[in-house]
């Protein structure tokens, strides 16, 4: 189950960073992690190319995690409905590409799923606060989307603190998931920032011990709970 706000701290390795000729054994090695971070990139809304549906569909066989589907295309309104027919537990669009925001939450909720939005660095929260009652999670990213190992950009972390005065100003407390640079190190300022949905990439998958890289960016994500209480 997907905790509510300030709870805990989940870690999501993002697979695009995981080898894809040993996708099955990857998966096997981020077992102790809270959820599958799947990035779907379509080369028009980020200049890359990753995976669609038909995979996320053999992720899903695969792991008994939750997949957490952030779709970085052009067009989230038209194919979001076939990431959540292939099994997506959690999706993610760019509020800069949605046409119907708020149709497109409801549709995500009907079947059974997480709605949540994503906004790239530039755009600030209060982009979020017509939809921000209806979301069960923001996705912040800390870095240009569209590839892996990028550093985190530091000005995130008033981003988050502004996006946590206004989830109370509205009393509502969805997830709030990070994306982008974060790893054992900064994990403790980001959460304590109001994150507790950590994406890390290259941060996992690098690590011969995937798991106790796991364990490392939650105990130390953990630390900026207890410093937040």
């Amino acid at each position: 189950m997907v905790s509510s706000m300030l709870e805990d701290v989940l870690v999501a390795p993002s697979i695009l960073s995981a080898n894809f000729l040993t996708l099955g054994d990857d998966l096997d090695d981020i077992a102790s992690a809270d959820l599958v971070h799947y990035d779907v990139m379509d080369g028009h809304f980020v200049p890359n190319l990753t995976f669609g549906p038909d995979i996320l569909r053999q992720v899903k066989e695969r792991t008994a995690l939750p997949v957490d589907a952030h779709l970085m295309i052009a067009n989230p309104d038209q194919m979001a409905v076939r990431y959540l027919e292939a099994g997506a537990d959690m999706v993610s669009y760019h509020l800069e590409a949605a046409v119907h925001a708020h149709r497109l939450v409801q549709q995500i909720k009907s079947y059974g799923a997480k709605a949540a939005i994503a906004i790239n660095p530039a755009t600030p929260v209060s982009a979020l606060d017509a939809i921000l009652d209806d979301l069960d999670m923001v996705l912040v990213m800390t870095v240009n989307p569209g590839f892996g190992g990028q550093s985190f950009i530091e000005s995130s972390i008033t981003k988050l603190r502004a996006l946590r005065r206004m989830m109370r100003d509205h009393g509502v407390s969805p997830l709030v998931e990070v994306d982008g640079g974060v790893s054992a190190a900064n994990a403790e300022r980001i959460v304590n920032a109001g994150a507790n949905v950590l994406v890390a990439g290259s941060a996992v998958f690098k690590q011969a011990d995937r798991a106790a890289t796991i364990a490392a960016i939650r105990d130390n994500g953990r630390r900026g709970l207890v410093r937040m209480a």
